[in-house]
């Protein structure tokens, strides 16, 4: 029992990291070579599946993708000022444009970020675009999904290994990583914690600035998703924040946002 534990502190003082820019400790159990690994078979998956818009012919494909180039250059110049380029080790970022109504957008570890046409009237612009693009880069800088994997495992796989869960139980850890990682459809609104959210929330602000763009945006982009309505659940009982407090901790991070942003 006494060996357990020390293993276990051992491990805990191994893997446990800062997430950048919010400075709060989280213990990852995932090998993320393995996830990066499991999202590329994944992506690629997802794109044979789907109708993507080529950057030649798309106007908003070609916002997407420089608008993400901004973006992942930002995130690469903080990282590399924090000594936490490990965070983005054998990252090869693409950006893609699906034609699906569904309003939503995620990226995956390796930097394989993907927006759906559903999402674009609400975005309006590339400033808009930048809003969603760093607060969904920053889950995947912020290895939420590694952590909710490693919450998934444990409850649904008693604890078993990602390596002998991909042979064992292929079926769980697809969907496991599916639900972490917001794969298609409506799953993307349930991947995250409140907190995990409302953490990118404020990463996500630091690098839109850091690109280039007005991170005062972010408020004028909750406020015209809040006004597409529909039933949504009390706060307590929903996986996001609700929009009112969303806003309200974007405006009281504001002043921090705002000191990266130089127009």
């Amino acid at each position: 029992m006494k060996l357990a534990l020390r293993l276990f502190i051992l491990l805990f003082l191994v893997s446990c990291a800062k997430v950048p820019i919010t400075g709060r400790r989280q213990l990852n159990m995932l090998p993320e070579s393995q996830l990066m690994a499991l999202s590329l078979t994944e992506y690629q998956s997802f794109l044979s599946a789907n109708k993507t818009l080529p950057v030649a012919s798309s106007s908003d494909a070609k916002s997407i993708t420089n608008v993400g180039n901004k973006i992942a250059a930002a995130v690469t110049t903080y990282l590399k000022k924090h000594q936490q380029t490990k965070r983005i080790k054998d990252f090869k970022w693409e950006f893609n444009l699906v034609e699906d109504n569904t309003v939503n957008a995620w990226c995956m570890p390796g930097g394989k970020v993907v927006f759906y046409t559903g999402i674009l009237p609400i975005t309006k612009d590339e400033k808009g675009i930048a809003v969603v693009m760093g607060h969904e880069i920053a889950h995947a800088i912020a290895r939420h999904g590694n952590e909710r994997m490693s919450q998934g495992l444990a409850l649904q796989g008693g604890g078993i290994a990602l390596s002998l869960a991909l042979s064992d139980k292929p079926e769980l850890t697809q969907n496991l990583f599916q639900q972490a990682y917001g794969l298609g459809g409506q799953l993307g609104m349930l991947k995250y914690s409140r907190s995990h959210d409302s953490e990118a929330d404020k990463m996500g602000l630091v690098f839109m600035a850091m690109a280039g763009y007005d991170p005062r945006e972010a408020v004028e982009f909750w406020k015209r998703m809040a006004a597409q309505g529909g039933q949504k659940p009390p706060e307590f009982l929903s996986t996001h924040p609700s929009d009112d407090t969303r806003i309200k901790d974007l405006e009281d991070f504001m002043p921090e946002a705002l000191k990266y942003y130089k127009p």
